[in-house]
Order: C-alpha cells, then sequence, then structure tokens
C-alpha cells in the first residue's frame, strides 16, 4: 500500500516537472531558431556585400585602363571600342549583382517574418515582454516595417532611398546611361543626341530595374499567421 501511494506520488510530482518545463524548453527551442536565422541573415549580407566590393572595383578598375589608353592612343577607335565594350561588362556584371541584392533582399524579408513570429512566441510564453520590445512581433507588413525601422510605424523615404536595392540600381542605371552616350558617340551623333540617348537609356534601365523589384515584392505577400489588429 506504501510503495503503491510512492508510486502515485512520484509520478504525480514527475508529471508536475514535465509541465513545467515545458515553457523552458519551448524558449530554448525558440532562442536556437532566432540565432539560426540571425546567422544566416549575417552570412547572407556578407556575401552580399563581397559582390558589390568585386563589382566596384571591377568599375575602378575599368576606369584606370581607360585612362591609360587614353593616354597611349588618344580618344580614337581604339578608345570607343574599349569604352563600350568595358561598360557593357561593368553593366552585365553590375545587373547580376543588382539581382543578387534583390534575391536577399527577398530573403531578408522571410527570415524577418519569421523573427517576428518567433518574437510572437516569446510574447505568447510572456505577455508582459512585449512593452520592451523594439522590433515587431506581428508577421503581417506593419510588424515587417516595425522590425525594418527599428520601432518605427512606417519606412520614410529616406530608409528607400539608403537601402543595398537603390544603390545598385542607381550606379547601374549610370552605367547604362553612360554605355547608351558611348554608343550615340560612336555612332557620329551630335552632342545633343548623345546627352539625350544617355539620358533615356539610363531612365529606362532605372524604371525597368524599379518595376522588377516592386513585382516580385508585390507578387509573394508572407502568409499573416499574427496580424496586428
Amino acid at each position: 500500500m506504501t510503495d503503491d501511494t510512492h508510486d502515485t506520488d512520484g509520478a504525480a510530482i514527475d508529471g508536475a516537472h514535465d509541465t513545467a518545463a515545458v515553457p523552458a524548453v519551448r524558449a530554448q527551442l525558440l532562442a536556437t531558431e532566432h540565432w539560426s536565422l540571425l546567422a544566416t541573415r549575417g552570412m547572407t549580407w556578407s556575401e552580399v556585400m563581397g559582390r558589390i566590393a568585386i563589382h566596384l572595383t571591377v568599375a575602378s578598375a575599368s576606369l584606370v585602363v581607360l585612362a591609360l589608353v587614353t593616354q597611349a592612343t588618344g580618344f580614337g577607335t581604339a578608345f570607343e571600342v574599349l569604352s563600350i565594350g568595358l561598360t557593357a561588362a561593368v553593366l552585365v556584371l553590375g545587373t547580376l549583382t543588382g539581382i543578387r541584392v534583390h534575391n536577399a533582399s527577398v530573403d531578408d524579408a522571410a527570415m524577418l517574418v519569421g523573427m517576428n513570429r518567433l518574437r510572437a512566441a516569446y510574447v505568447e510564453l510572456d505577455p508582459g515582454m512585449e512593452r520592451f520590445l523594439v522590433t515587431g512581433w506581428h508577421d503581417d507588413i506593419a510588424g515587417l516595417t516595425r522590425t525594418y525601422t527599428m520601432g518605427a510605424r512606417r519606412r520614410t523615404l529616406s530608409h528607400v532611398l539608403g537601402s543595398t536595392s537603390i544603390f545598385m540600381v542607381a550606379v547601374n542605371s549610370m552605367l547604362a546611361g553612360t554605355l547608351g552616350a558611348l554608343v550615340a558617340d560612336a555612332s557620329g551623333a551630335g552632342v545633343a543626341l548623345v546627352t539625350v540617348c544617355g539620358v533615356l537609356a539610363g531612365l529606362a534601365y532605372l524604371g525597368v530595374m524599379l518595376e522588377v523589384g516592386r513585382r516580385s515584392f508585390a507578387s509573394a505577400p508572407p502568409e499573416v499567421r499574427f496580424p496586428s489588429t
């Protein structure tokens, strides 16, 4: 009789310990996933910044090459051919880099959504902690924006213009404009026409890349599981 009672009491105590341990284990698992997302995000942007550095290095080296060729041969046929070829090559490299930056931005948004969901789980474990959070704990657009802006309710124009994607689009648009002007100049066009071709080529590239980026972000909205309202 005593043994049965002891076994029953022991089982009850073990059950109580298991129930009490569940929130702690859950918090550990959530934290592990959170750090995994943070590490992936860090490695992604480290790789992207390396790609951007390579692109800018190649662009700088191309300018040095053109300067040396100009000193040796002047602004003749050799310069025109080389300048068009190098500008086209740098533009292709820049476009590929811009695509990588765009894909990284899409992946980054998905990882931030994941971290917002993890913070929602933290708030569920401890409802009182939400007043200490700077970033968002909702996985809708408002929550994602709050995480991007570190607490602000909306993204300002400076956040958009200062983004890595806009930086790459701006650099590549200038390259596209330069290529258009070089091609027009090589074909014998006047100064006014060369200027117009350069401006139009740059604006066309800018418009196309901005539209591609807008459609890409708008076509794959995240599944909202923890809305703000």
